[in-house]
């Protein structure tokens, strides 16, 4: 074998064969173990892919924002951002998409493979609504694949641990990228300081 492993004959002599419990957890249903992960999740990734390449991005809000309509079928409300549209460019014009799920504390992920397109049918937009406000586009995912991740990940990352966390003071502020990038166009102290109150308006 060469330093770069070109085959999956290479890769699978590799690794070896997976254990037992690595292939039994997969379905392609949302069983009622894997529905209570994502009720109680209030944050998860979201994975596209289109002509320019891939994305990831992330969605978050309170636990169950993403909603199980039956066992193959997952919801997710696209809330108020910035208007890139990224993962949305990608879905209407390919269905492929992944979620990741997190629940703080916990140390198992969810992890949903699926086809999805957008629906802005005025019923279902109405009843993802919060504070009277409704998305502008939901997500509607017909699921492939549904699995757990093991904690490993979680537990060497000591994501949920306190004595962890990182001081933010310690990285550039948004405002700081923004105003480097823009060469002082848009950022700044300015951005900064009035971000909590513009995001606190424009949350959902």
């Amino acid at each position: 074998m060469s330093d770069t492993i070109a085959t999956i004959a290479e890769l699978e002599a590799l690794y070896g064969t997976p254990i037992e419990a690595a292939t039994v957890k997969e379905g392609d249903y949302i069983t009622p173990h894997y529905r209570a992960y994502i009720e109680a999740s209030p944050f998860a990734t979201l994975a596209t892919s289109g002509p320019e390449g891939l994305d990831c991005s992330p969605r978050g809000d309170r636990p169950g924002f993403v909603r199980v309509h039956d066992d193959k079928t997952v919801m997710l409300p696209d809330r108020h951002g910035n208007n890139r549209i990224d993962s949305l460019r990608n879905i209407v014009r390919d269905p492929r998409v992944a979620l990741l799920f997190l629940i703080p504390g916990f140390g198992n992920t969810l992890r949903v493979n699926g086809r999805a397109h957008l629906s802005v049918a005025p019923e279902l937009l109405a009843s993802f609504a919060v504070e009277d406000k409704p998305p502008r586009s939901v997500m509607v995912m017909e699921v492939d694949a549904v699995y757990f991740q093991c904690a490993r990940a979680l537990v060497r990352s000591k994501l949920w641990e306190v004595a962890s966390h990182v001081d933010p003071k310690s990285l550039p502020s948004a405002g700081q990228i923004l105003a480097t990038l823009s060469r002082d166009r848009v950022g700044g102290e300015s951005y900064d300081r009035e971000w909590p109150g513009r995001a606190a308006k424009t949350m959902w």
